[in-house]
C-alpha cells in the first residue's frame, strides 16, 4: 500500500475518532440524596446507582446522612446539603429515596422543594412519598404527585398496568407479582399526576396507586412507592422501570421506551 493511502487511512480514522467523541452525549448528572428510617440505604444506594448507571447513560454523587435506619432519630434527621439555597445547582435530576417522615420544619422543606418547581426534575421512591408528612405544608406532596402518610402491612403484591402506553411502561410486565413490599395508601391524587399502575390493598380494600409520573412548577416527576425490600430494587424489572422513569423526567426517552441517542449505557 501506497504511503499516501496510509496516511489518508490514518486521517480517517483520526476524523472519525474525533466527531465520535463530539457527538457522544455528556451523561446524565444526578443527584442521589438518601437515608433515614427503616430501610437498608447502604445497599441500596449501590443497588440503584450500579443497577441505572448499567442501563442508561447516568453518573451518580451520593449524599447519605443520618442515623440508622433503626435509630428512631432518623426519621428527624434534617439532610444538610438541604440548607445552601443552590443545593441542586448542576444537577439534571435529583434521585430522592430518603425516609425522614418526622421533620416539620416548613422552610426547610419548601426549600427542597423550591428546586424542584424552578425546574430541576425528579426521580421519587418508596419512602420520599412519605418523608415530610408531618410538616404543615403541600409543596412536598404536590411535588411527589400523591398523598400517603401510612401503609398496609409487607405481603405480596400484584401490580396491574392501568396506562402501558405510556413511555415509562414499555416493557413492564402487564401484571408483575412483586414479593413481601409495602403498599402506600394514597390519601389524595393530585391534578397534575398520571397513573401508571396500581395494586389493591387486602387492609383497604380498594387499589392505590403504585407507580405515576406528574409535573410539579416546571420540573418532571417520576415516581413509585414500591421498594421496601432490596429485592424489589434489585429486580431487573424495577431497575428497567426506575431507568426509564428518570430518562422520561429528563426528556431522554422515546416514546417507546429506549433511551434518546447518547443517553444508552455505555461502558466506562
Amino acid at each position: 500500500m501506497k504511503l499516501s493511502s496510509i496516511w489518508s487511512l490514518f486521517i480517517a480514522a483520526i476524523l472519525f475518532a474525533a466527531v465520535s467523541v463530539l457527538s457522544a452525549a455528556q451523561p446524565l448528572k444526578v443527584l442521589m440524596i438518601t437515608g433515614g428510617c427503616c430501610h437498608d440505604y447502604e445497599n441500596q444506594k449501590k443497588i440503584l446507582s450500579e443497577g441505572i448507571s448499567a442501563r442508561g447513560n447516568v453518573t451518580f454523587d451520593i449524599v447519605h446522612e443520618g442515623p440508622g435506619p433503626s435509630d428512631k432519630a432518623a426519621r428527624d434527621h434534617m439532610i444538610s446539603v438541604y440548607h445552601n439555597k443552590d443545593w441542586a445547582k448542576g444537577y439534571d435530576l435529583i434521585l430522592h429515596n430518603e425516609c425522614f417522615g418526622n421533620v416539620t420544619n416548613v422552610a426547610f422543606v419548601e426549600g427542597i422543594t423550591a428546586a424542584h418547581k424552578a425546574g430541576v426534575p425528579a426521580v421519587m421512591l418508596h419512602c420520599s412519598s412519605h418523608s415530610y408528612r408531618n410538616a404543615a405544608t403541600e409543596e412536598w406532596r404536590q411535588c411527589v404527585g400523591i398523598t400517603s402518610v401510612k401503609h398496609e402491612k409487607r405481603r405480596d403484591l400484584v401490580i396491574k398496568t392501568i396506562k402501558g402506553d405510556h413511555p415509562v411502561m414499555k416493557g413492564f410486565p402487564e401484571t408483575w407479582d412483586n414479593p413481601d413490599d409495602e403498599l402506600y395508601m394514597n390519601v389524595k391524587v393530585w391534578p397534575n399526576t398520571v397513573p401508571l399502575a396500581q395494586a389493591y390493598g387486602q387492609d383497604s380494600k380498594k387499589d392505590h396507586v403504585v407507580i405515576w409520573v406528574t409535573t410539579y412548577g416546571k420540573a418532571k416527576v417520576f415516581s413509585t412507592t414500591l421498594g421496601h425490600q432490596n429485592a424489589t430494587m434489585s429486580s431487573p424489572v424495577y431497575l428497567d422501570l426506575v431507568t426509564r422513569g428518570l430518562l422520561w423526567a429528563c426528556n431522554k426517552l422515546n416514546d417507546d421506551g429506549t433511551p434518546k441517542k447518547g443517553y444508552e449505557a455505555v461502558k466506562r
